[in-house]
């Protein structure tokens, strides 16, 4: 070609770039590409019109994917490309559908960064594999298994599934054959739960060329296809797994069904809980690569939320790392890596990195489990905190010299190299991100090759009480054991105040029962056991505590000793000492400690003043007062609940009412502090000062007989249930029925003489403060239009507050139907004062409200006292020679075991006392209690009696006729209150009502779930 000739063919390229994109010219692609995942489905359509080079970026299939599984809903349908079937869902018409298969083509623009991209798309991997550094055993025994790999380093195992059924029949045929219409759970790509029949996933795995495709990982997949666990059973090297005690729905989620094409794979992580692993193949190859605990892989950032520590971590698909990252790497640098084959397992130790890539249609199962290897790791990272969380994934580039952050070791070589070919981001290991930082800000480190060590000075370790000590730390080794991790815990943090991790696999609740049962199941692993629940519940900080209060006030503390665990699954540390139950107020900090049992002892005053029947079925108060840290020892003082305690007062922490006869810290002063420091004024990250954590309310009242609920309900009868239902009528009528205390133009509330009326259908009760009788529709209090009483206030001004970022909440918890979410403003009241039912009179005038009352505000399983009666029975014979009852261990010898009919004797712990809307003590009652039988429900109603709200359409204050027509619901005003709930109700709801996941309105599951409640009417109904 001549010179001449190639200048002109230069001269007719034309770069469209600068041209097409105008003034965005000076992003970069990814970052257009980035921006173009926060747009609509629509927008990004429309976008697509606006230039040639838009065009080319908004018809990008990895684009349409992550658009269309954010905001798929329900089943997933593959239609060939992401675009059209994100156009399927959407349910447009043809001719736009039409429209997609036309694309238009440009010249004159070149992206390396979509070429890249493309290239992922499109790349075979049949040549891919590798072996290096990890161990090939056959015929490997248990104690080869415990001595050398168990806690310590990976290893790939051969033959040890030869035995299983689904070693030959797990073929992607047979499961077409015998599941296709069986619906799984997808990879996470998003926050929702994406689920596809399997014969669309085989369907979408035969036509899709996705960089990172979408592979079936289902926690649930027994649920579905319990056929497939008789396929398969847990390898004899890992049957020890101490999460067995629990209930299966109390467990974290433990085995995955895990089927995926080639190219898909899970990216870097660590394993939930620093668990460990096994994973068995048994269709396909795949390719591991593993780095030892500490070690982050390069291309991976690790996100600490100094807040809650919680964990999030980012990094490119598998397939990016292993084509972009890897080849950069020095050997010395490279992970430990294996191709596994059909018929292998490997396992995974606890704290290990990896990351997995499908060379080809892969069929595989795995299982995550605790033993005694792992145990403590899984307790420390239960702790509460996030240095120590930080440490474990991180290394010692987690400490820096003045603040927990990161430093820089290491050649940077390789960060370099990677920053030139692919996205210009310079490489992160470990950001800490606090509660009013963006997650994508903070400092950037890169990790070397070798061991870890702390740059900069020696830290400071504050002991257990806020006592500072110097604790060296400079040129530090890394090491991954609980006692070296343990230095990193945060003193001041205390396991009972500080939030609880999002990332922890398990709830708190289920958290404390789990090490209880280990404790009672498990006799000779107590001292393992004792280790974890120091590390994570600052067990022995708080036995020491408990056997102080013991010491004075004279209670054999010997049986204290044997117990050691709080034995409350609760928010508070709860001890059996012989007859006596201790209870230390913890939750919330000193101020809302001391509220607590202030008000709890006022309402035990008010139950003996006013003689109310509930007296009986609530513990009896032996002994109170306040626990406190001074000069190196602890000391007592006791406190029934009046005037200001002088360790309270000197402390200047908190302020009470000074009135020596009154209740300083009863339920007004409550009122005023959760007033004063409600959601959105919590003190930053979750915890209390330390010097507040040297001082502990706490009470102590007699121990019940029997059982809790929880622990039993298993084996009580249909009628044995039933009469709890009525119990709880009897006793929550009696709760809702009790005085309030004076508050400034308050409502006078009903006495006892009130309630006997009701009882004998009278019309009208006595008022004695009034001096006169009062028609029982007193019960709802004068008011004017813009006022809220004073007791209504805080319960308005919260439920205000969550109304106003709902969206934001529901979506978080990611249990909400889109349909729902997209519907739950308009669903919910305007004004959200209208729940309190305010009503006009014959001249339209604001004439009042409904009255507030107490609440327990949590009357759960757990909180439900049960009894034995007399006369006993013997069930069919069972399978298991133990049974845990509560904290005792039934022993069974014949196999027999002895039911025995129970009755319900009380309703325990107070300590959430609050006043509010007396529907609220529904939610727990019928949702945890009831497990949503409506037939329980009706029972309970039968005893309860009292009416609810004030029904008469005309006379509501509302100027909105549909306002109007749902408050007056009761059914509408409980369901407002499921969502502006501060806990996941809704997840409560959509768990035992599976089907309501398809409603397609409010209305739907306000009927399902709380419908018969509109056809009680309580005592009177205007």
């Amino acid at each position: 070609m001549s010179e001449k000739a190639a200048g002109d063919m230069e001269g007719c390229y034309r770069d469209r770039r600068p041209d097409a994109l105008g003034d965005l010219r000076v992003l970069p692609d990814e970052l257009i590409c980035s921006i173009l995942d926060f747009l609509s489905l629509r927008d990004v359509a429309r976008l697509s019109c606006v230039s040639s080079v838009m065009y080319i970026f908004c018809n990008e299939e990895p684009l349409w994917m992550n658009l269309c599984l954010a905001n798929a809903e329900g089943l997933l349908e593959y239609r060939g490309s992401w675009k059209k079937t994100a156009i399927h869902h959407l349910r447009l018409s043809n001719e736009v559908s039409e429209s997609c298969r036309k694309p238009l083509t440009f010249d004159g623009f070149n992206s390396l960064f979509l070429y890249r991209r493309w290239y992922r798309c499109f790349t075979m991997l049949n040549d891919f594999s590798i072996d290096r550094g990890v161990d090939r055993r056959k015929d490997l025994s248990i104690e080869e298994f415990y001595a050398h790999y168990d806690g310590q380093i990976p290893v790939l195992l051969t033959e040890l599934v030869n035995n299983w059924p689904a070693k030959s029949k797990w073929t992607t045929d047979y499961l077409l054959q015998n599941y296709g219409e069986t619906s799984f759970r997808l990879s996470q790509r998003s926050a929702k739960k994406i689920v596809m029949k399997f014969k669309d996933y085989i369907s979408y795995m035969k036509s899709q060329h996705d960089e990172d495709p979408l592979y079936i990982f289902d926690e649930k997949f027994v649920e579905v296809a319990p056929g497939l666990l008789k396929d398969y059973a847990v390898p004899h090297l890992f049957e020890e797994d101490l999460f067995d005690v629990l209930d299966i729905s109390e467990r974290p989620s433990f085995r995955w069904l895990i089927i995926g094409p080639e190219r898909s794979g899970a990216s870097w992580h660590v394993d939930p809980a620093l668990t460990s692993a096994w994973n068995t193949l048994l269709v396909g190859r795949k390719r591991w690569a593993l780095y030892p605990p500490g070690k982050v892989p390069v291309g991976v950032t690790v996100n600490v939320s100094e807040e809650d520590g919680d964990i999030n971590i980012e990094c490119p698909s598998s397939l990016q790392w292993w084509l972009d990252i890897y080849p950069l790497l020095a050997d010395e640098d490279k992970p430990l890596e294996c191709t596994q084959l059909p018929g292998e397992t490997i396992f995974v130790p606890s704290g290990w990195w990896h990351c997995v890539l499908n060379l080809e249609t892969s069929i595989a199962v795995t299982q995550n489990f605790v033993n005694t290897k792992n145990f403590g790791f899984v307790c420390l990272d239960m702790a509460p905190g996030y240095r120590h969380k930080g440490v474990c994934r991180a290394g010692m580039i987690a400490i820096q010299e003045n603040s927990f952050g990161t430093s820089k070791i290491g050649p940077s070589c390789v960060t370099e190299q990677f920053n030139d070919l692919d996205t210009g981001r310079r490489e992160k290991r470990l950001k800490v991100t606090s509660r009013h930082e963006h997650r994508d800000n903070g400092p950037d480190s890169i990790v070397g090759n070798g061991k870890f060590y702390q740059n900069g000075n020696d830290k400071v370790v504050s002991n257990g009480e806020g006592e500072s000590q110097p604790h060296g730390l400079k040129s530090q080794e890394y090491s991954y054991t609980v006692d070296f991790l343990s230095m990193f815990l945060e003193a001041h943090r205390d396991h009972y105040n500080s939030i609880w991790s999002p990332s922890n696999c398990i709830g708190q609740r289920e958290f404390r029962e789990w090490l209880l049962k280990l404790w009672v199941l498990k006799p000779g692993m107590k001292e393992m056991i004792w280790k974890g629940a120091c590390i994570s519940l600052d067990a022995d900080k708080w036995l020491e505590r408990a056997m102080k209060i013991c010491a004075s006030h004279n209670l054999l503390s010997s049986s204290l000793e044997n117990e050691k665990l709080p034995v409350s699954t609760g928010s508070n540390p709860v001890y059996f000492a012989g007859e006596h139950v201790i209870k230390i107020y913890v939750e919330g900090g000193l101020e809302a400690s001391v509220n607590s049992l202030g008000t709890e002892l006022e309402f035990y005053s008010l139950l003996c003043k006013v003689k109310s029947p509930l007296r009986e079925h609530i513990p009896k108060v032996l002994a109170s007062g306040i626990l406190f840290y001074e000069s190196g020892s602890y000391g007592t003082v006791s406190w029934d609940g009046k005037g200001v305690p002088d360790i309270i007062a000197k402390s200047n922490l908190i302020s009470g009412d000074s009135v020596a006869d009154d209740f300083s810290f009863g339920i007004r002063n409550k009122k005023r502090f959760e007033l004063n420091t409600a959601e959105w004024k919590k003190p930053q990250n979750g915890v209390v000062s330390s010097s507040c954590t040297k001082i502990w309310p706490y009470m102590i009242t007699k121990r019940c007989d029997g059982d809790i609920f929880a622990h039993i309900r298993d084996r009580l009868s249909w009628n044995d249930i039933l009469n709890l239902a009525s119990f709880l009528g009897d006793q929550v009528r009696c709760l809702h029925l009790l005085p309030l205390p004076s508050f400034p133009n308050s409502y006078h509330p009903l006495s006892l003489e009130d309630a006997e009326n009701i009882g004998k259908n009278k019309a009208c009760v006595n008022d004695e403060e009034l001096g006169s009788k009062v028609p029982l529709e007193n019960n709802f209090q004068a008011v004017n239009e813009s006022f809220i009483p004073l007791q209504w206030e805080l319960f308005v001004e919260i439920m205000k507050r969550r109304q106003k970022n709902v969206l934001t909440r529901l979506a978080k918890w990611g249990d909400i139907p889109n349909t729902l979410l997209e519907k739950v403003e308009e669903y919910l009241p305007h004004d959200v004062s209208l729940l309190i039912s305010k009503y006009k009179d014959n001249e339209g005038r604001t004439a009042g409200c409904k009255a507030p009352t107490w609440i327990h505000s949590d009357i759960m399983d757990d909180n439900i006292q049960m009894e034995p009666s007399s006369s006993s029975q013997f069930s069919d014979t069972m399978d298991s020679d133990a049974r845990l009852v509560g904290n005792n261990l039934m022993e069974v010898d014949t196999g027999d075991i002895e039911v025995r009919k129970w009755h319900p004797s009380y309703v325990l712990d107070f300590s959430d006392l609050s006043i509010g809307d007396p529907l609220c003590d529904l939610i727990p009652i019928h949702l945890d209690v009831f497990r949503g039988d409506v037939n329980l429900l009706r029972c309970f109603l039968q005893s309860y009696k009292l009416p609810f709200i004030y029904r008469s359409e005309a006379n509501l204050t509302s100027n909105s006729q549909e306002d109007n027509k749902r408050i007056g619901r009761t059914s509408y005003h409980i369901m407002c209150y499921c969502i502006l709930h501060e806990d996941n109700v809704l997840g409560a709801i959509f768990n035992l009502w599976k089907d309501l996941r398809k409603a397609t309105s409010w209305e739907e599951v306000e009927e399902r779930v709380w419908g018969t409640l509109n056809d009680y009417q309580g005592f009177f109904d205007n």
